[in-house]
């Protein structure tokens, strides 16, 4: 073989690769891991990623995939509870949990909701979430979450269209320590400070399409 060939060669591997590891993440998603313990994806989240909002299965599709691997990982460490994607993690290998957390980083997502801090908050459930309560110590959601509740960074996911019961389920895990995996703790102490009729509406909030912008 000729130094060239050699070249040539070590070319279309290097450009093949990423071709090759999308496709790992594809099957993980589709098929599940080589361990039979690490189910296929779709089943619970949708053949789109999308989720599926009444059975409480939450969205993955276009969440950074930093975030999803964090997930993965403090599934396995105990650092969140779920009784079903604690084994699954487990199950995966760190070759695994990197190219399925990159393939759902690479799948379409509907767009947020244009929930915007300029709008006028004139419910409590809109001022909550657009600017929070201090009196409390509660920020507004978008304040971290982003605009519309559509993210922001490895740490703060979306929440415009997770369904309700997931969010529901998230808030309710910060507050009794089944879920204590968030940046310096802070969900936490925002989700202590609510109330239960807060948590319900807020979840609702970012589930459903957000109201209407108010124009100048």
């Amino acid at each position: 073989m000729t130094p060239l060939s050699r070249v040539v060669i070590g070319s279309l591997l290097i450009l093949a690769w990423p071709s090759a590891h999308g496709a790992d993440g594809q099957k993980i998603f589709t098929q599940g891991g080589a361990n039979p313990a690490a189910m296929a994806c779709l089943g619970c989240h949708g053949p789109d990623g999308k989720g599926i909002a009444a059975a409480g299965f939450p969205r993955l599709a276009g969440l950074p995939a930093g975030y999803l691997s964090k997930q993965l990982h403090d599934w396995r460490n105990g650092e969140r509870k779920q009784a079903v994607m604690e084994p699954l993690a487990k199950a995966l290998t760190e070759e695994e949990i990197k190219a399925v957390s990159s393939y759902l980083a690479g799948l379409p997502s509907d767009p947020a909701p244009d929930v915007r801090r300029q709008q006028i908050a004139d419910d409590p459930t809109t001022r909550l979430a657009l600017y929070g309560d201090w009196s409390r110590q509660i920020p507004g959601c978008v304040q971290c979450h982003g605009p519309g509740g559509s993210g922001v960074g490895e740490h703060f996911p979306p929440l415009a269209g997770q369904p309700a019961s997931y969010l529901v389920a998230q808030l309710n895990g910060w507050r009794d320590g089944s879920r204590r995996n968030d940046p310096n703790q802070l969900m936490v102490g925002v989700a202590k400070a609510m109330t239960d009729e807060e948590v319900k509406a807020i979840a609702e909030f970012f589930a459903k399409s957000a109201s209407p912008e108010v124009t100048p």
